[in-house]
């Protein structure tokens, strides 16, 4: 039986990552859609459409870039792809694969896909049941290559679409027609593409049964329960980076935001051989690092964003952390994977 759309959708780790390795990055795009720009570390986060909307809207004016989910495609083949494209790969055919596609996306998207099939073709569109604009033109692109590149790598063929159809107005990118294979008919009454009916029975080289058989159950529980599906220790960092600006947290309002008691909290900490100081300490470390890789946050800005009075503080805190002082991390003169940690 298939949920009723709700207004909350989430952007994987992939997705950050592909779009930093895109040359954007996410801290930039967040604050440009006037939301906090630590959001992407935070797995388990969510967002209103209205939210959605505004981050792919930063980034397209981030990325300057007519063709920019080329380059988010570009970045997660280097970065990672999410589990549920990978998962689809070895599905049985292009059709099959695609329709695990639908059901992941409904149990973790406040976007809903539609598709229409004739004799000859088969015709997939997208709906926001929440929007009161139209979708960004990149997450419409994104959509539809991230479709045709799953057909083309599980079936070992240059799938074409018979159309693409976008509501925007041209010009199009070459390069995204050159992706296609064909021209798109900008202006069109809706985001719609098309395919040869006979495309959707092509063989996935890779299929499996046995692979499906055992990731489609973990698949479906992280989709379905994110919260349950992290430890207990990730889900209080993610609360701390959020807060951390707002003074030295304590573990009373982070267990009221998670929904326990706080000696249930304490308990728990407890459980996994670690304690809220040192979760506090983890959270400030690893929210430091990343957003030292975004130079236009000053390091007094960065200070006050990880909750220190004052930056003698920060400096000697980090140079515990990492070995090295916070702008020597930013020069890049340590990479994060070569530095020692002092934490435990």
């Amino acid at each position: 039986m298939t949920s009723p759309p709700i207004d909350k959708g989430r952007f994987p780790p992939t997705f950050w990552r592909a779009m930093q390795r895109a040359g954007v990055e996410p801290a930039k795009v967040l604050r440009a859609a006037g939301l906090s720009s630590t959001l992407h570390l935070d797995a388990s986060a969510t967002f209103s459409t209205a939210q959605l909307f505004a981050i792919w809207k930063a980034f397209e004016t981030l990325a300057n870039d007519p063709a920019a989910a080329l380059q988010l495609l570009e970045g997660a083949d280097r970065g990672g792809h999410q589990p549920a494209f990978i998962s689809a790969l070895y599905a049985a055919d292009f059709r099959d694969a695609i329709g695990r596609i639908e059901r992941f996306k409904r149990m973790g998207a406040c976007e809903v896909f539609r598709t229409e099939e004739t004799r000859d073709t088969w015709m997939i569109t997208k709906e926001w049941p929440f929007a009161t604009e139209p979708e960004p033109a990149v997450s419409v692109d994104l959509s539809f290559v991230f479709l045709l590149e799953l057909g083309r790598r599980g079936s070992g063929r240059r799938i074409r679409p018979r159309r693409v159809e976008l509501m925007r107005t041209g010009p199009g990118d070459s390069h995204l027609a050159e992706y296609f294979g064909g021209p798109i008919a900008f202006g069109s009454a809706r985001n719609a593409m098309v395919f040869h009916r006979d495309d959707l029975a092509l063989p996935f080289l890779g299929h499996s049964p046995e692979f499906l058989d055992l990731v489609t159950p973990g698949l479906a529980a992280a989709f379905a329960e994110i919260q349950d599906s992290s430890t207990i220790s990730d889900r209080v960092k993610a609360v701390l980076k959020r807060s951390l600006a707002s003074g030295r947290p304590e573990v009373a309002p982070v267990a009221r935001e998670l929904g326990m008691s706080e000696r249930t909290l304490q308990r728990r900490i407890t459980q996994e051989a670690t304690t809220f100081r040192a979760l506090l300490s983890d959270a400030r470390r690893e929210l430091s690092q990343q957003l030292l890789g975004d130079p236009a946050i000053q390091i007094e800005e960065l200070t006050c964003l990880l909750g220190y009075q004052d930056t003698t503080s920060f400096y000697r805190a980090f140079r515990d952390w990492a070995g090295v002082s916070p702008g020597e991390w930013r020069a890049g003169l340590v990479h994060p994977s070569e530095a020692p940690h002092a934490l435990h």
